[in-house]
């Protein structure tokens, strides 16, 4: 569903080049959940930007769901976040005139979907995520968490086959932001959806099939969470005392430059049952 290879990002900043992804390598299946770690300036949303084609790499190639994104047209990538991939923005991003219901509605009027259809859809998402009675508040009116939360419904509103989420979690309380993580979970499991979830929370990994973690613009083995210990692979709720390396099964791929698989750098997680 996604695979990337020997992905190079630069920015130009205050003189300096700042690389961003340096040969980052990954492929992930249909149907999982990933998590992205690392700390700030580490290259997530960067990645995240350039998988859903809001970025074009200097280097490397990108492809989701059968089309490469460094030769794509714009008008392809733009079809592709319309009927592909769902984006969930750290900053929300949401149309300050527009409604709660509105905000969420907006992908599905853009496709042109049946009214009664869109409406439907709307008000099973935002009772799914807690806002039914916030349904005709505009951003302003509502908290940092509720906007999110916004968001994450209008992401999901088209059923996206790949959806991007750039700390869809970090405006949220534990219980509303553990409540977010099964809806995405359930979506996953319902529709095949594959996920890519950028993260600081380290709870988020809880909630996902692999951790891949990324430090200065590069995939890292072993992988690490946001508390400093080292993801052990397991199985079906196996514990393993070996190597991580020995209990990655190709579920996730992190490739290197060349494209071979970086032994621990996508540690499988068992699913929450």
């Amino acid at each position: 569903m996604i695979s990337v290879r020997d992905l190079h990002k630069t920015y130009r900043h205050g003189g300096a080049d700042v690389h961003a992804l340096r040969g980052v390598g990954l492929d992930v299946g249909a149907g999982q959940v990933v998590a992205l770690t690392g700390r700030s300036g580490a290259g997530k949303s960067t990645l995240l930007n350039v998988v859903a084609g809001l970025l074009r790499p200097e280097q490397g190639s990108v492809e989701v769901d059968g089309l490469e994104l460094t030769t794509a047209r714009d008008a392809e990538l733009v079809a592709l976040r319309r009927d592909t991939v769902g984006v969930i923005y750290q900053e929300f991003a949401l149309l300050p005139l527009l409604t709660a219901e509105e905000n969420v509605g907006l992908p599905m009027r853009i496709r042109r979907q049946d009214t009664r259809k869109r409406d439907e859809a709307v008000a099973e998402l935002l009772d799914r995520v807690g806002l039914t009675a916030h349904a005709r508040q505009r951003p302003e009116e509502m908290s940092g968490g509720q906007q999110q939360r916004v968001a994450i419904a209008r992401a999901l509103v088209n059923r996206p086959r790949v959806l991007l989420a750039d700390e869809p979690t970090g405006q949220l309380d534990s219980e509303t932001g553990a409540q977010v993580m099964e809806l995405l979970r359930q979506l996953v499991e319902q529709e095949g959806t594959t996920a890519v979830v950028a993260t600081h929370d380290p709870s988020v990994a809880d909630f996902a099939d692999a951790v891949v973690h990324l430090d200065d613009g590069r995939v890292v083995s072993p992988a690490v969470g946001a508390s400093g210990d080292g993801y052990r692979g397991t199985h079906a709720g196996e514990q393993t005392d070996g190597d991580p390396a020995d209990d990655l099964q190709h579920d996730v791929g992190a490739g290197g430059p060349d494209g071979r698989d970086q032994p621990g750098a996508g540690v499988p997680r068992h699913r929450r049952t």
